[in-house]
């Protein structure tokens, strides 16, 4: 739970949408649900069996319609203009390479908006100030700022 709230503390005050991608169990889409009851969140995950049981889970806590379930794959939304850019944020623990993971999710996050991604937990044993698994790849070509550390997620902010 103290991770799924980090997701939540990374998201600005004004963000009023997000999409959790990969959502599996609902973490941590549904605990941002829980902690900021305006926002209207997307979870969407491919698997019928975890939507099925996501969608159940929402309709006994009466959050329907407030948060909607969506088994799809992601790189199908990407390519449709109703989920394209129609976010205020998207959030993923990472569905995939860490790349692919913030390509897919600022191709569905407005400009301006934000995505929040898991990191994996910083190396004590490291003096000086560690680097990210970000530092090696090449973020000017998707839009977004550098990454932000905030906890145990980073931050990007969709430029573009």
């Amino acid at each position: 739970m103290e991770h799924a709230r980090s997701f939540v503390a990374a998201l600005p005050a004004d963000v009023s949408t997000v999409v959790d991608l990969g959502s599996g169990a609902g973490i941590p889409g549904l605990v941002i649900a829980l902690d900021r009851p305006t926002v209207s969140v997307t979870l969407v995950d491919r698997r019928a069996k975890r939507t099925d049981e996501l969608a159940r889970a929402v309709q006994t806590l009466g959050w329907h319609p407030r948060v909607r379930v969506v088994c799809a794959d992601t790189a199908t939304l990407v390519d449709d203009p109703t989920w394209a850019k129609s976010f205020d944020a998207a959030v993923a623990r990472g569905f995939g390479p860490p790349l692919d993971t913030l390509t897919t999710a600022a191709r569905l996050v407005r400009r301006g908006g934000w995505v929040v991604v898991s990191e994996p937990p910083r190396d004590p044993s490291t003096r000086s100030s560690p680097g990210t698994r970000w530092d090696h790849l090449e973020l000017s070509t998707q839009g977004v700022s550098a990454p932000e550390r905030c906890g145990a997620v980073v931050r990007f902010h969709v430029e573009r």
